[in-house]
This record gives C-alpha cells, structure tokens and sequence, in this order.
C-alpha cells in the first residue's frame, strides 16, 4: 500500500522524438477533422512551424517511458485492485512533429477516502522541450480499492 513517504519519488524519466507518421495516425484514430494535424501545409497555413501534437497525444508519448507495472511496484498497488481515477492537463507550449520531448514523473499526492478503504496516488508528469521549456504538466490519479 502507497504512503505518504513516496511524495516526491520520482516513477520515470526520459524523452521521445515527436514523429510525423504518428501524429497522422494518431488524428486519424481519435476522429480529428482539421488538417492542420494531418497537413504540414495547412498547419503552415495556419500558422505553425509543422504538424502540432495534439493535447491529449503526450499521455500517448509518455507511455514510452512510464512503466506501468515498474511504477506499481513502487507504490506497492495491485494491479488487479486499481483504476484510473482522474486526469488533467496543463498546457504551457505547443510541440510539433520533430521536437524531442522529455518526461519526468513523480508521486505528487497520496491520500485515503472512506476510512482507508480507497487508497489514492496522484501522479505528476513534467513535459519539457529540447529546448527545457515546459510544454504541459499531466496529472493522473490511481485508485486502489483495500482488501
């Protein structure tokens, strides 16, 4: 079971090279109608130096370098006794298609609800360009329902 000591405690870090081809695909997959995210000249068109990373593809990105069963490890949680409880996003920059995206998580929060019987961890992803300027901070909260 998580604690209070793990606040803090950094779960993953590393980067991930923001690709085209994925972009594409990735628009494609969620339904995304607007070319600017398919379209180098109409992103150019539309004022962007190349295709923009859609808000919610850098959880995509991070999981190339989160590990969910590594992290669960840490926080002593079991899998089969968690569920993804709430996530927000930050938004600080835009990324496009050939930035370098780095990420680095840490446990933000853990708390407890009806008398110990849900076990909260909230989670804390600093995104950062290659150039260090921050782009989002991604929140997410893990549940974990005690025996």
């Amino acid at each position: 079971m998580a604690d209070k000591s793990l606040i803090g405690r950094q779960l993953s870090e590393g980067q991930v090279e923001v690709e085209k081809g994925r972009l594409r695909f990735f628009a494609k997959a969620t339904g995304q109608t607007d070319p600017v995210y398919t379209d180098e000249a109409a992103a150019r068109a539309a004022g962007h130096p190349g295709l923009p990373v859609p808000p919610t593809f850098l959880v995509c990105l991070n999981t190339e370098v989160f590990n969910l069963r590594s992290a669960l490890k840490v926080l002593q949680m079991d899998l089969a006794r968690i569920l993804h409880a709430e996530q927000s996003f930050v938004y600080h920059r835009m990324a496009y298609a050939g930035d370098t995206l780095h990420f680095q998580t840490q446990v933000a929060d853990v708390y407890e609800k009806k008398g110990g019987t849900l076990q909260f961890v909230v989670n804390e992803t600093r995104v950062t360009n290659q150039r260090g300027e921050p782009v989002a901070e991604l929140r997410s909260a893990l549940v974990e329902r005690q025996a």
